[in-house]
């Protein structure tokens, strides 16, 4: 099953900070599984979307460089509230530090105000066409796939009065 967790980009300040919104919703298949009488959003998937905020940072930052982003280490993960359907994680993740190969971030998952998840994240990435040129092909369809999920998960701007009018 492949699936993304993030549902939206609300604000980014390339290079330093990044919050996303994840909704829950009763229909998402893991819940079936995952404690049926009590459906919770399983730790792993909350730790998995502070993942996914720091690899959009990491994108938008570098207007989308490497096709690759992956997690490297989780530390410091706690975990407090509980995410139930009918919830939003809003998630932060501010950029802690960088050497050009791997990133490390500060993040944070709250449901209506309350922590639901922390943690350290470190994320490293390249691209594939690094291990065999051959896959710059790829590479590019890779980047394109992100650049149209960024599309369709950025906040939409604001409209106006007069262009409501």
């Amino acid at each position: 099953m492949r699936f993304t967790l993030v549902d939206r980009i609300l604000e980014v300040e390339p290079g330093r900070r990044i919050r996303v919104l994840k909704n829950l919703t009763l229909g998402e298949e893991y819940l079936a599984d995952h404690f049926p009488t009590f459906p919770v959003m399983p730790g792993v998937l909350m730790l998995q979307t502070l993942v996914e905020a720091g690899s959009w940072l990491l994108r938008l930052t570098e207007d989308f460089r490497h096709s690759i982003i992956t997690l490297r280490e989780a530390k410091n993960v706690k975990y407090g509230h509980f995410m139930d359907p009918g919830r939003q994680l809003i998630v932060t993740a501010e950029m802690a530090e960088d050497d050009g190969r791997t990133a490390a971030f500060k993040a944070k998952g709250e449901v209506e105000g309350h922590q639901a998840v922390s943690a350290r994240v470190i994320l490293t990435r390249y691209n594939l066409r690094e291990q065999d040129p051959r896959l710059a092909a790829q590479d590019e369809r890779i980047v394109a796939h992100w650049r149209c999920m960024h599309a369709v998960l950025q906040a939409p701007e604001p409209r106006s009065q007069a262009a409501n009018g």
